[in-house]
């Protein structure tokens, strides 16, 4: 595993973070615990007069960008918790022999993206090596499982595939692991022509677990990001939908370090900490640890994040920063990054990159964006 330092040893205690490390909210105010959402383009307003769309407005206004996507909704009224639910396609695939399920949501080519129905995102591009990213063999028209190079539970995972293409030769074969393929290629049983595109195709249900669900159905982060098991039968999974600005609606599938994938219940991607910020291949997600109460993971405001998916600078791969509102100010609501960076260096808010525990440092959360829709969030 890749060290991270005195982060494996942190206690994530809510309440001692908020006393120690910023002393403006009072022990029992705090929501759910932190981590990943998302933001951006409205204007900041005061409380009391946050300009939001109408739920009804909002669902006629919205929109699935990803082909996968079977059914969503922006909320209902079957839960307790200030969520939609977003249920997609699952793909089956193969890692060394065992079954892996996975979802597909973005790509780095503009072709790719458009033929298969996902988010084009050209900053993915600079995963494409093997050191940012894992491989994927794809066999034509889908005749076959996706064979991966690894899975969650190993110190490579990431989210972030290079795709292979095969084309058979004389004919299909089995195949369930990249040491068949490589086989197969050597026989003149198949050719492997890389395709240079990057997937963003995040693990769902592996060999040696899935995805938790949360049953009680109440926060943000609740027991897990799944409203339901993944059906491996009828090939689909329903994932809890966030709301963020600036429009975007998302889900939340990996985390670069360990505390926060347990955290969140998600899954720990070691492959996504370090390399793809260095490469220029994440976005930015601005989270607020107090404030207003809203739908925010931690029970504040809608987080905030750069671009929404689709614009040419967005990344379903997300920088995380924590704000936390200065003691003697009195919170209003952001909707813009450009506003809380002012905000910040007017000295009315505390910047923490990652979170406080991390100490400065900065993790990588995968929040895939396959609903386009104004945010309903009114203060």
């Amino acid at each position: 595993m890749r060290p991270y330092g005195s982060i494996e040893a942190v206690r994530l205690d809510r309440r001692e973070l908020l006393r120690r490390a910023t002393g403006v909210v009072a022990a029992g105010t705090l929501g759910p615990p932190l981590l990943a959402a998302c933001g951006g383009n409205d204007e900041a307003a005061p409380r009391g007069t946050v300009p939001s769309t109408t739920p009804e407005e909002a669902a006629e206004q919205a929109r699935a960008v990803v082909a996968d996507v079977i059914d969503f909704a922006l909320s209902s009224n079957e839960w307790e918790g200030d969520f939609g639910f977003v249920t997609m396609r699952l793909h089956a695939g193969r890692v060394d022999g065992k079954n892996v399920y996975y979802i597909r949501t973005d790509a780095s080519d503009k072709t790719f993206a458009e033929e298969e129905g996902l988010v084009f995102v050209p900053k993915l591009a600079a995963l494409a090596t093997s050191k940012l990213s894992g491989a994927v063999y794809l066999a034509p028209d889908g005749d076959h499982p996706a064979i991966f190079s690894s899975e969650p539970g190993r110190d490579d995972y990431t989210p972030a595939w290079q795709v292979h293409h095969l084309r058979w030769g004389d004919g299909p074969r089995p195949l369930s692991s990249v040491a068949d393929v490589e086989n197969a290629a050597r026989e003149g049983a198949l050719t492997i022509e890389d395709s240079g595109v990057v997937l963003n195709a995040a693990h769902v249900k592996w060999s040696a677990g899935e995805l938790a669900v949360d049953r009680e159905r109440t926060g943000y982060l609740g027991e897990g990001q799944l409203l339901e098991p993944p059906d491996t039968g009828a090939m689909r999974v329903m994932f809890k939908l966030g709301q963020c600005y600036p429009g975007s609606r998302y889900i939340v599938t990996d985390h670069s370090i360990s505390p926060a994938a347990a955290m969140t219940k998600t899954v720990f991607a070691p492959g996504l900490q370090g390399g793809p910020s260095n490469s220029g291949a994440t976005g930015r997600t601005n989270v607020f640890m107090n404030g207003i109460p809203g739908p925010g993971p931690m029970g504040f405001q809608p987080s905030v994040f750069d671009f929404d998916a689709g614009d040419p600078d967005w990344s379903p791969y997300w920088d995380h920063f924590t704000y936390a509102w200065m003691e003697e100010i009195e919170p209003r609501v952001l909707t813009r990054e450009d506003e809380i960076h002012t905000a910040r260096d007017a000295g009315e808010l505390d910047e923490f990159p990652g979170m406080p525990e991390t100490k400065g440092m900065v993790f990588t959360v995968n929040c895939p964006v396959p609903v386009l829709a104004p945010s309903t969030f009114a203060a």
